[in-house]
């Protein structure tokens, strides 16, 4: 077993609060004032827990790739977080609120997956 999959619920927790933290920078009441979420107030650490969990989910998601029982979710959420940022990056803020839930459910889908793979191989 992939050592590395046992991190998997602490990524999907880390998924959850990046969906909720989303809608609350990016959420329809930002969108209503037309608010630019760059310019909202973020303390710090937030700033700070925010960006290195991004690198460690990703690096975590290309150690993925090198165990076979985990490859295809690990290149899926690679994948898919690969061409949300490229569709993000091109929108404006209203699409990109759109384009980071449809981000968001298909990784959960995929942790959940993984989540589900993780409990089996402990229980054998």
């Amino acid at each position: 077993m992939n050592p590395f999959i046992l991190l998997s619920p602490l990524f999907f927790a880390f998924e959850l609060w990046q969906l909720y933290m989303g809608e609350r920078y990016l959420g329809i009441k930002q969108i209503r004032v037309n608010a630019d979420p760059r310019e909202l107030p973020m303390a710090n650490w937030m700033a700070g827990f925010w960006a290195g969990g991004l690198i460690l989910y990703a690096l975590w998601m290309c150690t993925l790739l090198l165990h076979p029982s985990v490859r295809a979710q690990g290149a899926v959420l690679l994948a898919i977080t690969f061409v949300g940022y490229l569709l993000r990056s091109t929108t404006s803020l209203k699409w990109t609120l759109v384009i980071l839930t449809f981000e968001g459910a298909i990784r959960i889908g995929m942790m959940l997956s993984l989540l589900g793979l993780t409990w089996r191989q402990l229980m054998n």
